[in-house]
Formats: C-alpha cells, structure tokens, sequence
C-alpha cells in the first residue's frame, strides 16, 4: 500500500506539475489479479482497486500501516464495480455487483474476496475506505435505487445526473459519503461553479472515457488553482482547503467519495466565479 501525506496550501502553491501528480494523482488503480492500494493521510482515506482476472482477490495489506489485526477491524469499506459482473465475498456471503452497482461493507468484516463471473470479462471493484467509529450492515445497491438528481444543462455544458449510494439517506455509514456523476452526451464540465469543504476531503474517480481523451481537474485554493490532466481509469485526491472540478474533452463518469466531519452532502462553501484565478 502507497502511502501519501498530508499537504499545506501554501505548499502546494509552489509544486509544479511533477509534483502536483506526485502528490495527488493516482494513475494505477487496476491491475490484473492484484489489489492496488493509495493512503492519504487527508482523514485516512484509502483510495485503490481490485482487478481479478484469473484468480481471487482478497482485501489485505501490510497491517502495520493501520495498526490493526484484519483490514476492516476499524475501517468500512464502499466498493462500486466499473468492469464486467463480478461477485463479493463478505464472511462467506456472497453478492452479485454488476457494471455501476455499489456494496458498502462495515466495519468488522474480516474475510473481503472479490472475483469475476467471467475472466474474459472481469470485473474492476473501485475502492474507498474510510476509518469507523460504529458498524453499519453490509449493503448492496444499484443505480435504480441510488438517490437520483438530475442538473445542469446541456447550454451549460454541464448536463449530468448524480447518484448518491452512501450518504445520510441512502445506504448507511460511520462516515464514508460516495456516489457517481455521469455527464449526458455534450456536456462536458463538473461542479462548476466551484466549492470547497473544509470539513470533508475528497476523490475523484474518472471513467467511461475514450482512449484518447483526458479530464482537466481543477484544484487548489479558489485564489490559487491548478490542474491535473486525467484520463481514463485514474483517481485524485482533493484535500479539505482545494476546490474539485474539471473539464473533459469528452463527456465522461466519475465516483466521488467523501470522508470528514459529516455526512451531510449538501455541506459546502460555494466559491463565486469572480473568486477563481
């Protein structure tokens, strides 16, 4: 497991972009029979994936790093499948996650196995876990079910509609918020206008994207932004002080993921357009 620290605004004002993606950008969350997994110590977000191709994986890690005897000992865990149909084992009990559906996983499970229905199209579980204080029940739930909202407008280029899995109303946790944004077809910009949450950190997951196109995600104080080109399969991290927004050469899906304070969704700072530089 990667780990990264924490960093200050004033810091990070002075990185240029070697350092930005260094300290930010994660370009590998998938990989064939392996679990890949990023720290951050912005609320002790982990931020990773699980690929398995032709053999199981299991939810493990050098467990110095967290200091406990099993992973989710004092951890929960939200998963959301972007690949072929794939199957979840909790404690001997499996569950069925298909292409966008989620499963929340609380605190205290000790066995977690993910595995593809079918190697020649396996499954690709996007993970985030966050630290527990009290154990929520395991949870599947699919778009269908997932609180929906549509916003924008395609004169905008912001057409989208937002899915909440995990939050206050929806699946239950101790402090995870996750849930994904698809872009209609034109629309190409997120979250803008800006805001900020300096009582949540956040990630951004990026997918359903072509090949050749890429994300220009904006962050950084709303004075002081800067940009981290994405592209398809790759996640960031948004410290608490950084607004969190892009701009793709195409329109495109991400999961968002939120751990902090509270749970509450619609807890943020708008920043006005004039304050952007």
């Amino acid at each position: 497991m990667e780990r990264r620290f924490a960093s200050h605004p004033n810091e990070v004002k002075q990185f240029d972009t070697g350092r930005l993606r260094q300290e930010f950008h994660i370009p590998v969350i998938f990989a064939p029979d392996e679990l890949k997994l990023v720290l951050t110590h912005e609320d002790r977000m982990i931020v990773g994936g699980a690929n398995p191709v032709n053999k199981e994986v299991a939810l493990t890690t050098d467990l110095k790093e967290l200091g406990v005897t099993y992973f989710l000992e004092r951890r929960e865990l939200g998963v959301i499948n972007v690949g072929g149909k794939g199957i979840i084992a909790v404690d001997g009990t499996e569950y069925e996650i298909d292409f966008k559906e989620c499963l929340f996983v609380g605190q205290g499970a000790k066995d977690v196995v993910f595995k593809s229905a079918d190697s020649a199209k396996p499954a690709k579980f996007y993970l985030n876990s966050a630290p527990a204080h009290q154990s929520y029940p395991t949870t599947k739930t699919s778009l269908a079910e997932a609180e929906s909202a549509a916003l924008g407008s395609l004169e905008n280029s912001n057409e989208r509609t937002i899915h909440r899995f995990i939050h206050t109303n929806g699946v239950q946790s101790a402090q995870l918020v996750m849930g994904m944004t698809q872009l209609k077809t034109g629309s190409m910009w997120n979250t803008m206008p800006a805001h900020t949450h300096p009582r949540r950190m956040e990630a951004y997951f990026y997918f359903d994207l072509p090949e050749d196109a890429v994300v220009f995600h904006l962050m950084g104080e709303p004075d002081e932004t800067r940009h981290v080109v994405m592209r398809n399969e790759e996640a960031v991290i948004s410290p608490s002080w950084s607004i969190h927004s892009g701009v793709g050469t195409n329109n495109y899906t991400f999961i968002w993921s939120m751990a902090g304070d509270n749970k509450r969704y619609d807890d943020m700072d708008p920043v006005s357009m004039k304050e952007l530089k």
